[in-house]
């Protein structure tokens, strides 16, 4: 009897503690990663959670990390044509400048910084590219890439914007 009761005790102890650690279903930032054939996206997805975001939450005119946490990377497999822009094959960071009726998109060479220190590493900028804002009729909740190989998409709250990739 006393060794089924403490048994009983361990076991619920062992419960509240699981419990009490466990990580939430939908951190607050997960990140994700897509590929195709040549590209492949990393990048942390922030929620909207109510907020008014281009202009407001990432103000107009200031380096925006196109994500959460570390800066997104995007990798090509082979040498292509970015916003019309010549790259090499290889990993590069993702930033934009957001104003109001177009982004410039930037693609850096630095890959060890942290997210909002574009600024401090922008002589290792290697393009950067104008794309026209698209309004969106319905938010998108959460900060949301996609490629199908001939463009990169970028999409939150009412925002959209497109660089064309060959």
């Amino acid at each position: 009897m006393r060794l089924r009761n403490a048994i009983l005790c361990l076991s619920a102890m062992l419960l509240a503690a699981t419990v009490s650690y466990a990580q939430p279903s939908h951190p607050n930032s997960p990140h994700d990663t897509i590929k195709t054939k040549d590209i492949t996206i990393t990048y942390g997805r922030p929620y909207k959670k109510g907020r008014d975001i281009f202009g407001a939450l990432v103000p107009y005119g200031k380096t925006y990390r196109c994500g959460a946490d570390e800066p997104t990377k995007v990798t090509f497999a082979k040498d292509v044509t970015f916003g019309g822009k010549p790259v090499k094959a290889g990993t590069y960071s993702l930033f934009a400048v957001p104003e109001k009726d177009k982004w410039t998109v930037i693609l850096n060479s630095n890959l060890t910084m942290w997210g909002t220190q574009h600024d401090q590493h922008a002589d290792q900028d290697v393009l950067k590219v104008d794309v026209p804002v698209q309004s969106l009729s319905s938010p998108v909740e959460q900060w949301t890439m996609t490629t199908n190989g001939h463009e990169i998409t970028m999409a939150w709250d009412k925002t959209k914007v497109a660089v064309p990739v060959k």
